[in-house]
Protein backbone atom coordinates (compact mmCIF):
# COMPACT_ATOMS: atom_id res chain seq x y z
CA UNK A 1 0.00 0.00 0.00
CA UNK A 2 1.56 3.28 -1.08
CA UNK A 3 -0.21 5.42 1.51
CA UNK A 4 -0.44 3.56 4.84
CA UNK A 5 -3.59 4.34 6.77
CA UNK A 6 -2.45 3.83 10.37
CA UNK A 7 0.49 5.85 11.75
CA UNK A 8 1.97 4.33 14.92
CA UNK A 9 4.63 5.94 17.13
CA UNK A 10 6.68 3.70 19.45
CA UNK A 11 8.45 5.85 22.04
CA UNK A 12 11.01 5.51 24.81
CA UNK A 13 13.75 7.72 26.24
CA UNK A 14 16.57 5.57 27.60
CA UNK A 15 16.03 2.67 25.21
CA UNK A 16 17.94 2.94 21.89
CA UNK A 17 15.96 3.35 18.70
CA UNK A 18 17.11 -0.15 17.70
CA UNK A 19 16.22 -1.70 21.08
CA UNK A 20 15.16 -5.34 20.63
CA UNK A 21 11.70 -5.12 22.17
CA UNK A 22 10.55 -1.78 20.75
CA UNK A 23 12.22 -1.98 17.35
CA UNK A 24 12.92 -5.67 16.80
CA UNK A 25 9.64 -7.05 18.15
CA UNK A 26 6.89 -4.43 18.23
CA UNK A 27 7.93 -2.53 15.10
CA UNK A 28 8.67 -5.66 13.05
CA UNK A 29 5.36 -7.19 14.09
CA UNK A 30 3.43 -4.06 13.12
CA UNK A 31 5.17 -3.97 9.73
CA UNK A 32 3.68 -7.39 8.98
CA UNK A 33 0.44 -5.48 8.41
CA UNK A 34 0.62 -3.56 5.10
CA UNK A 35 -1.60 -0.73 6.29
CA UNK A 36 0.74 0.51 9.03
CA UNK A 37 3.50 3.12 9.07
CA UNK A 38 5.82 2.91 12.09
CA UNK A 39 7.94 5.59 13.76
CA UNK A 40 10.39 4.61 16.53
CA UNK A 41 11.68 7.24 18.99
CA UNK A 42 14.34 6.71 21.63
CA UNK A 43 18.00 7.17 22.51
CA UNK A 44 20.08 8.25 19.52
CA UNK A 45 21.58 8.14 17.09
CA UNK A 46 18.45 7.99 14.98
CA UNK A 47 18.92 8.78 11.33
CA UNK A 48 15.32 9.68 10.61
CA UNK A 49 15.75 7.75 7.36
CA UNK A 50 13.12 5.40 6.05
CA UNK A 51 13.33 1.61 6.04
CA UNK A 52 10.97 -1.16 5.00
CA UNK A 53 9.92 0.61 1.82
CA UNK A 54 9.38 3.93 3.56
CA UNK A 55 7.15 2.49 6.28
CA UNK A 56 9.68 2.58 9.16
CA UNK A 57 11.37 5.72 10.51
CA UNK A 58 13.73 6.28 13.48
CA UNK A 59 13.92 9.45 15.59
CA UNK A 60 16.52 10.26 18.24
CA UNK A 61 14.92 12.20 21.10
CA UNK A 62 17.63 11.63 23.72
CA UNK A 63 21.40 11.40 24.01
CA UNK A 64 23.53 11.64 27.12
CA UNK A 65 23.44 10.54 30.76
CA UNK A 66 20.23 9.23 32.28
CA UNK A 67 20.76 11.62 35.23
CA UNK A 68 21.66 14.63 33.04
CA UNK A 69 19.55 17.68 32.20
CA UNK A 70 19.43 16.57 28.56
CA UNK A 71 16.82 14.05 29.64
CA UNK A 72 14.37 16.91 30.07
CA UNK A 73 14.93 17.89 26.44
CA UNK A 74 13.62 14.49 25.37
CA UNK A 75 10.19 15.59 26.57
CA UNK A 76 10.18 18.55 24.20
CA UNK A 77 11.37 16.49 21.27
CA UNK A 78 8.71 13.87 22.01
CA UNK A 79 6.00 16.52 22.01
CA UNK A 80 7.28 17.87 18.69
CA UNK A 81 7.04 14.37 17.22
CA UNK A 82 3.46 13.98 18.44
CA UNK A 83 2.50 17.27 16.81
CA UNK A 84 4.41 16.63 13.58
CA UNK A 85 3.55 12.96 12.97
CA UNK A 86 -0.05 13.14 14.23
CA UNK A 87 -0.15 9.39 15.00
CA UNK A 88 -3.43 7.57 15.44
CA UNK A 89 -1.76 5.25 17.97
CA UNK A 90 1.15 5.70 20.36
CA UNK A 91 2.81 2.79 22.15
CA UNK A 92 4.57 4.21 25.21
CA UNK A 93 7.59 2.18 26.35
CA UNK A 94 8.73 4.57 29.13
CA UNK A 95 6.63 5.87 32.04
CA UNK A 96 8.21 9.35 31.92
CA UNK A 97 6.45 9.90 28.58
CA UNK A 98 3.01 9.17 30.02
CA UNK A 99 2.14 12.74 31.17
CA UNK A 100 2.68 14.24 27.71
CA UNK A 101 0.94 11.27 26.10
CA UNK A 102 -2.10 11.86 28.31
CA UNK A 103 -2.06 15.56 27.41
CA UNK A 104 -1.82 14.67 23.70
CA UNK A 105 -4.77 12.32 24.05
CA UNK A 106 -6.86 14.90 25.91
CA UNK A 107 -6.31 17.51 23.20
CA UNK A 108 -7.74 15.47 20.32
CA UNK A 109 -10.59 13.05 19.71
CA UNK A 110 -9.89 9.46 18.71
CA UNK A 111 -6.29 9.42 19.91
CA UNK A 112 -5.25 6.08 21.41
CA UNK A 113 -2.24 4.87 23.32
CA UNK A 114 -0.95 1.57 24.65
CA UNK A 115 1.32 1.47 27.68
CA UNK A 116 4.02 -1.21 27.48
CA UNK A 117 5.10 -1.95 31.06
CA UNK A 118 8.63 -3.32 30.78
CA UNK A 119 9.51 -3.10 34.47
CA UNK A 120 7.94 -2.68 37.88
CA UNK A 121 9.30 0.86 37.82
CA UNK A 122 8.18 2.01 41.24
CA UNK A 123 9.68 -1.08 42.90
CA UNK A 124 12.95 -0.58 41.03
CA UNK A 125 13.19 3.08 42.05
CA UNK A 126 12.60 2.17 45.70
CA UNK A 127 15.00 -0.76 45.89
CA UNK A 128 17.86 -0.29 43.43
CA UNK A 129 19.46 2.70 45.22
CA UNK A 130 19.88 4.77 42.08
CA UNK A 131 18.42 7.74 43.97
CA UNK A 132 18.55 8.71 47.63
CA UNK A 133 15.86 7.26 49.94
CA UNK A 134 13.72 10.42 50.08
CA UNK A 135 13.94 11.07 46.35
CA UNK A 136 13.35 7.40 45.62
CA UNK A 137 10.16 7.24 47.66
CA UNK A 138 8.84 10.46 46.13
CA UNK A 139 9.58 9.28 42.59
CA UNK A 140 8.04 5.87 43.25
CA UNK A 141 4.85 7.49 44.54
CA UNK A 142 4.66 9.85 41.56
CA UNK A 143 5.21 6.96 39.14
CA UNK A 144 2.38 4.96 40.67
CA UNK A 145 -0.01 7.90 40.41
CA UNK A 146 0.85 8.56 36.76
CA UNK A 147 0.61 4.87 35.89
CA UNK A 148 -2.77 4.59 37.61
CA UNK A 149 -4.03 7.59 35.64
CA UNK A 150 -2.69 6.12 32.41
CA UNK A 151 -4.30 2.73 33.14
CA UNK A 152 -7.73 4.39 33.15
CA UNK A 153 -7.07 6.17 29.84
CA UNK A 154 -5.07 3.63 27.83
CA UNK A 155 -6.60 1.58 25.03
CA UNK A 156 -4.65 -1.36 26.46
CA UNK A 157 -1.82 -2.33 28.75
CA UNK A 158 1.02 -4.68 27.89
CA UNK A 159 3.00 -6.54 30.57
CA UNK A 160 6.53 -7.71 29.75
CA UNK A 161 6.36 -10.12 32.70
CA UNK A 162 3.47 -12.33 33.77
CA UNK A 163 4.39 -11.66 37.40
CA UNK A 164 3.41 -7.99 37.05
CA UNK A 165 -0.26 -8.99 37.04
CA UNK A 166 0.04 -9.67 40.78
CA UNK A 167 2.54 -6.88 41.54
CA UNK A 168 0.98 -3.75 40.04
CA UNK A 169 -2.06 -2.50 41.97
CA UNK A 170 -3.05 0.06 39.33
CA UNK A 171 -3.95 -2.72 36.88
CA UNK A 172 -7.27 -2.98 38.69
CA UNK A 173 -8.12 0.45 37.26
CA UNK A 174 -7.47 -0.54 33.64
CA UNK A 175 -10.41 0.09 31.32
CA UNK A 176 -8.82 -1.66 28.34
CA UNK A 177 -7.41 -5.16 27.90
CA UNK A 178 -4.27 -6.24 29.75
CA UNK A 179 -2.01 -8.56 27.73
CA UNK A 180 1.23 -10.32 28.67
CA UNK A 181 3.89 -10.11 25.93
CA UNK A 182 7.08 -11.64 27.26
CA UNK A 183 10.50 -10.67 25.95
CA UNK A 184 10.91 -13.76 23.83
CA UNK A 185 13.46 -13.96 21.05
CA UNK A 186 12.62 -12.49 17.66
CA UNK A 187 14.97 -13.74 14.92
CA UNK A 188 16.23 -11.06 12.56
CA UNK A 189 14.83 -11.11 9.01
CA UNK A 190 16.43 -14.02 7.18
CA UNK A 191 17.94 -15.49 10.35
CA UNK A 192 17.60 -19.23 10.94
CA UNK A 193 18.10 -20.15 14.61
CA UNK A 194 20.29 -23.22 15.23
CA UNK A 195 18.70 -26.62 15.52
CA UNK A 196 21.13 -27.84 18.21
CA UNK A 197 23.59 -26.57 20.80
CA UNK A 198 27.16 -25.82 19.76
CA UNK A 199 29.52 -28.71 20.64
CA UNK A 200 31.44 -28.24 23.89
CA UNK A 201 35.24 -27.91 23.73
CA UNK A 202 37.66 -30.63 24.78
CA UNK A 203 39.55 -30.30 28.09
CA UNK A 204 42.56 -28.75 26.35
CA UNK A 205 40.51 -26.11 24.51
CA UNK A 206 39.28 -22.82 26.02
CA UNK A 207 35.72 -22.76 27.31
CA UNK A 208 33.98 -19.71 25.86
CA UNK A 209 31.66 -18.01 28.37
CA UNK A 210 29.25 -15.16 27.67
CA UNK A 211 27.68 -12.50 29.86
CA UNK A 212 25.38 -10.23 27.86
CA UNK A 213 22.83 -7.52 28.56
CA UNK A 214 22.79 -4.80 31.19
CA UNK A 215 26.11 -4.52 33.02
CA UNK A 216 25.36 -3.64 36.64
CA UNK A 217 26.05 -4.77 40.16
CA UNK A 218 22.59 -6.36 40.40
CA UNK A 219 22.91 -8.22 37.09
CA UNK A 220 25.89 -10.04 38.60
CA UNK A 221 28.69 -9.16 36.20
CA UNK A 222 31.27 -9.21 39.03
CA UNK A 223 30.14 -12.72 39.96
CA UNK A 224 30.38 -13.76 36.32
CA UNK A 225 33.98 -12.52 36.14
CA UNK A 226 34.85 -14.33 39.38
CA UNK A 227 33.42 -17.62 38.07
CA UNK A 228 35.26 -17.23 34.78
CA UNK A 229 38.54 -16.70 36.60
CA UNK A 230 37.93 -19.80 38.73
CA UNK A 231 37.17 -21.87 35.62
CA UNK A 232 40.21 -20.49 33.83
CA UNK A 233 42.42 -21.60 36.71
CA UNK A 234 40.81 -25.03 37.00
CA UNK A 235 40.61 -26.14 33.34
CA UNK A 236 43.69 -27.29 31.35
CA UNK A 237 42.43 -25.32 28.36
CA UNK A 238 41.36 -22.37 30.47
CA UNK A 239 38.23 -20.29 30.05
CA UNK A 240 37.48 -16.97 28.41
CA UNK A 241 34.60 -14.66 29.34
CA UNK A 242 33.16 -12.17 26.86
CA UNK A 243 31.12 -9.41 28.49
CA UNK A 244 28.80 -7.67 26.02
CA UNK A 245 26.55 -4.83 27.09
CA UNK A 246 26.04 -1.27 28.27
CA UNK A 247 27.18 -0.09 31.72
CA UNK A 248 25.82 3.09 33.35
CA UNK A 249 27.66 2.64 36.66
CA UNK A 250 31.01 4.52 36.38
CA UNK A 251 32.85 2.64 39.14
CA UNK A 252 31.81 -0.74 37.76
CA UNK A 253 32.70 0.30 34.21
CA UNK A 254 36.17 1.35 35.33
CA UNK A 255 36.65 -1.97 37.14
CA UNK A 256 35.59 -3.97 34.08
CA UNK A 257 37.76 -1.92 31.74
CA UNK A 258 40.84 -2.29 33.93
CA UNK A 259 40.20 -5.98 34.47
CA UNK A 260 39.85 -6.66 30.74
CA UNK A 261 43.02 -4.68 29.97
CA UNK A 262 44.99 -6.57 32.62
CA UNK A 263 43.75 -10.04 31.64
CA UNK A 264 42.95 -10.09 27.89
CA UNK A 265 43.53 -13.85 27.70
CA UNK A 266 40.52 -14.53 29.88
CA UNK A 267 38.27 -11.45 29.67
CA UNK A 268 36.95 -9.33 26.79
CA UNK A 269 34.69 -6.30 27.25
CA UNK A 270 32.53 -5.22 24.29
CA UNK A 271 30.46 -2.07 24.63
CA UNK A 272 30.75 -0.92 28.21
CA UNK A 273 30.48 2.85 27.80
CA UNK A 274 28.09 2.62 24.85
CA UNK A 275 25.06 0.52 23.88
CA UNK A 276 25.78 -2.60 21.84
CA UNK A 277 23.77 -3.39 18.69
CA UNK A 278 21.60 -6.43 19.23
CA UNK A 279 23.15 -8.13 16.20
CA UNK A 280 26.51 -8.06 18.02
CA UNK A 281 24.92 -9.78 21.03
CA UNK A 282 23.44 -12.49 18.80
CA UNK A 283 26.83 -12.99 17.13
CA UNK A 284 28.49 -13.36 20.54
CA UNK A 285 25.89 -15.98 21.52
CA UNK A 286 26.84 -17.96 18.43
CA UNK A 287 30.50 -18.03 19.50
CA UNK A 288 29.90 -19.04 23.13
CA UNK A 289 29.72 -22.44 24.83
CA UNK A 290 27.93 -21.31 28.00
CA UNK A 291 25.78 -18.26 28.79
CA UNK A 292 25.75 -16.84 32.31
CA UNK A 293 22.67 -15.55 34.17
CA UNK A 294 24.40 -14.37 37.33
CA UNK A 295 21.76 -12.03 38.78
CA UNK A 296 22.05 -11.28 42.47
CA UNK A 297 18.92 -12.09 44.49
CA UNK A 298 16.77 -8.95 44.42
CA UNK A 299 13.02 -8.13 44.46
CA UNK A 300 13.26 -6.37 41.08
CA UNK A 301 14.36 -9.50 39.22
CA UNK A 302 13.53 -12.58 41.27
CA UNK A 303 10.08 -13.11 39.68
CA UNK A 304 11.08 -12.06 36.15
CA UNK A 305 12.11 -14.01 33.07
CA UNK A 306 15.15 -12.07 31.78
CA UNK A 307 15.38 -11.27 28.09
CA UNK A 308 18.67 -13.09 27.76
CA UNK A 309 17.12 -16.25 29.20
CA UNK A 310 14.83 -16.36 26.17
CA UNK A 311 17.70 -15.42 23.83
CA UNK A 312 19.96 -18.19 25.09
CA UNK A 313 17.14 -20.76 25.04
CA UNK A 314 15.99 -19.84 21.54
CA UNK A 315 19.54 -19.91 20.17
CA UNK A 316 20.47 -23.17 21.89
CA UNK A 317 23.16 -21.74 24.18
CA UNK A 318 23.56 -23.82 27.37
CA UNK A 319 23.07 -21.72 30.49
CA UNK A 320 24.47 -21.38 33.97
CA UNK A 321 21.76 -19.99 36.27
CA UNK A 322 21.51 -19.33 40.01
CA UNK A 323 19.05 -21.33 42.12
CA UNK A 324 16.11 -19.11 41.21
CA UNK A 325 13.10 -21.49 41.00
CA UNK A 326 11.71 -19.97 37.77
CA UNK A 327 14.99 -19.97 35.87
CA UNK A 328 16.05 -23.36 37.17
CA UNK A 329 12.71 -24.83 36.06
CA UNK A 330 13.20 -23.47 32.53
CA UNK A 331 16.71 -24.91 32.34
CA UNK A 332 15.66 -28.33 33.61
CA UNK A 333 12.57 -28.49 31.39
CA UNK A 334 14.69 -28.18 28.25
CA UNK A 335 17.94 -29.81 29.40
CA UNK A 336 19.43 -26.38 28.80
CA UNK A 337 22.21 -26.08 31.37
CA UNK A 338 23.28 -26.19 35.00
CA UNK A 339 22.22 -24.53 38.25
CA UNK A 340 25.17 -23.08 40.21
CA UNK A 341 25.78 -20.74 43.14
CA UNK A 342 27.46 -17.65 41.70
CA UNK A 343 28.13 -16.34 45.22
CA UNK A 344 30.69 -19.18 45.61
CA UNK A 345 32.95 -18.98 42.53
CA UNK A 346 35.16 -21.94 43.48
CA UNK A 347 32.16 -24.13 44.27
CA UNK A 348 30.36 -23.03 41.11
CA UNK A 349 33.44 -23.78 38.99
CA UNK A 350 33.70 -27.25 40.53
CA UNK A 351 30.00 -27.85 39.80
CA UNK A 352 30.43 -26.77 36.18
CA UNK A 353 33.46 -29.00 35.66
CA UNK A 354 31.66 -31.95 37.24
CA UNK A 355 28.59 -31.34 35.10
CA UNK A 356 30.59 -31.07 31.89
CA UNK A 357 32.70 -34.13 32.73
CA UNK A 358 29.70 -36.39 32.23
CA UNK A 359 29.46 -35.39 28.57
CA UNK A 360 25.96 -33.90 28.80
CA UNK A 361 23.78 -33.44 25.75
CA UNK A 362 22.16 -30.05 26.16
CA UNK A 363 18.84 -29.34 24.45
CA UNK A 364 18.11 -33.00 23.63
CA UNK A 365 14.85 -31.93 21.93
CA UNK A 366 16.44 -28.89 20.28
CA UNK A 367 16.06 -25.22 21.29
CA UNK A 368 12.46 -24.65 22.44
CA UNK A 369 10.17 -22.92 19.95
CA UNK A 370 8.30 -21.47 22.93
CA UNK A 371 11.23 -19.14 23.60
CA UNK A 372 10.53 -17.28 20.34
CA UNK A 373 8.38 -14.19 19.82
CA UNK A 374 6.00 -15.50 17.13
CA UNK A 375 3.07 -16.26 19.46
CA UNK A 376 3.56 -12.97 21.33
CA UNK A 377 3.45 -11.10 18.01
CA UNK A 378 0.06 -12.60 17.22
CA UNK A 379 -1.22 -11.38 20.60
CA UNK A 380 0.09 -7.87 19.87
CA UNK A 381 -1.71 -7.73 16.50
CA UNK A 382 -4.90 -8.99 18.14
CA UNK A 383 -4.63 -6.29 20.82
CA UNK A 384 -4.39 -3.64 18.10
CA UNK A 385 -7.17 -5.28 16.05
CA UNK A 386 -4.77 -5.88 13.16
CA UNK A 387 -4.85 -9.69 13.08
Amino acid sequence: MADPRLVVLLASVLKPVDEPRMRGKFAETLLEHPGVQVHVAGRGPGTGGAEAGGRLHSHAIFQGSRLGLSRLGAQGRYWQLLRHLRPELVIVHAPELLPLTLLWQWRGAGRRFIYDIQENFALNVRTQRIYGPWVGRALAGALRRVEAWAARRAAGLVLAEASYAAELPFLARATGPVVVLENKYQPAPGETPPAAARPLPGPGEPLQLLFSGTLSELSGVREAVALAEALHAARPGGAHLTVVGFCQQPALLQWLTERAAAHPARLTLAGGARPVPHAAVVAAIGRAHLGLLAYRPHPSSERCQPTKLFEYLALGLPLLVPPNPRWAASVRAHGAGLVVDFADPAGAAAAVLAGLATGPVFYPQGPPAGARWAAEGKKLLALLHLS
